[in-house]
């Protein structure tokens, strides 16, 4: 569930020959769990000078017509969150192969109009018969008022909303890409947490 996808990933890297590779805590405990870690010698743990979406495909992007407004490099993610609420009628999408990596399909982040709080938007993949995994988690980890879940047969994802404010790391003087990272790590844990359970 999580072990081929970032491994098929990581290998790209390795047969680029890439010299280094920036992967978060939960990344690094999770390889060393499994004892495949040392495979992968040109990774490292991720640091401020490290760029996890730095070749993400960013759009910018009009709340009411969802029309695309500028695409954007790596490099608007180091705005503070406070861009959106300057730019009340924009939401960042986002897409990355790193959250294809943990089963997430694309990203929106903006701003609630109503409670002014951040809200991420993402599709996740994985069955409908992990919904009580996936609840256990989040219920755990962020607070079931601070998020919403609703399983899509048409596409057979989960459309996940989750408020950034809701989530223990938060601030609001973060850079977007700060909270991209927040996100991620989350999910990723997540994805961990029903591997574990699933396997026993």
């Amino acid at each position: 569930m999580l072990k081929e996808p970032l491994h098929n990933y990581l290998s790209t890297y390795d047969e680029s020959n890439s010299d280094v590779i920036g992967i978060f805590k939960e990344e690094d405990a999770y390889l060393k769990r499994l004892e495949i870690k040392d495979k992968y010698t040109f990774i490292i743990i991720e640091n401020s000078s490290i760029k996890k979406f730095k070749d993400a495909y960013i759009e910018l992007c009009d709340k009411e017509s969802e029309n695309v407004v500028s695409t954007e490099g790596g490099e608007f993610l180091e705005q503070s969150l406070q861009y959106l609420k300057v730019n009340k009628n924009l939401f960042v999408y986002l897409e990355s192969n790193w959250f294809d990596v943990i089963g997430v399909d694309s990203v929106s982040l903006e701003l609630d109009d109503v409670f002014g709080h951040f809200d991420f938007m993402l599709g996740f993949k994985v069955q409908k018969k992990h919904e009580q995994l996936i609840k256990t988690f989040l219920n755990q980890e962020i607070n079931e008022s601070t998020y919403d879940l609703m399983f899509s047969q048409e596409d057979g994802l989960w459309s996940l909303n989750i408020e950034l404010n809701g989530m223990e790391e938060f601030n609001e003087n973060m850079s977007i890409a700060e909270a991209y990272n927040l996100l991620y790590r989350t999910i990723f844990r997540l994805k961990e947490f029903i591997e574990d359970q699933i396997s026993h």
